[in-house]
């Protein structure tokens, strides 16, 4: 005996899954600061490897003129300026992931919200059909044994 509810439920539950899934079930391995933190490292790693990168690039681009006119003072100055941008290149980037990242945690946090909630809503369905069920056999055994 098909239940239209049931089928309503579990096709809504499966839609669920399948559109969010990929979103919120990962996440739901973490505690938000290790999730933040992951993906924090992950950036600071980044960030670095790609400055070191455009770093190179802008000296082999400038090796000429930095040969050529090789003072120690520009030199220090050069490094200067570099660590300078690097530092407030870095501390922007990694308050944009932080917020980025939180904001992904509070949404698959939710998300999981719902898709408890609706298999608790299933379950319960379950639980009152199984319960019906006990009382009509329990009134077919009754039923039975009077002699009916």
């Amino acid at each position: 005996m098909l239940n239209e509810e049931k089928i309503k439920l579990m096709t809504g539950i499966a839609m669920f899954e399948k559109k969010e899934g990929k979103k919120i079930f990962p996440l739901n391995r973490y505690f938000k600061s290790d999730y933040i933190s992951s993906h924090l490292m992950a950036a600071f790693f980044g960030y670095t490897f790609c400055c070191c990168l455009a770093a190179v690039l802008w000296g082999l681009y400038h090796l000429e003129e930095l040969l050529s006119s090789l003072q120690m003072e520009m030199l220090l100055d050069l490094g200067k300026h570099f660590a300078l941008l690097y530092f407030a290149g870095l501390l922007l980037y990694l308050l944009l992931v932080f917020f980025v990242y939180r904001r992904r945690y509070a949404y698959a946090r939710g998300g999981m919200r719902v898709y408890v909630a609706k298999l608790r809503r299933l379950e319960k369905r379950y639980m009152q059909q199984n319960r019906e069920r006990e009382i009509t056999k329990e009134g077919i055994r009754h039923d039975r044994s009077s002699g009916i």
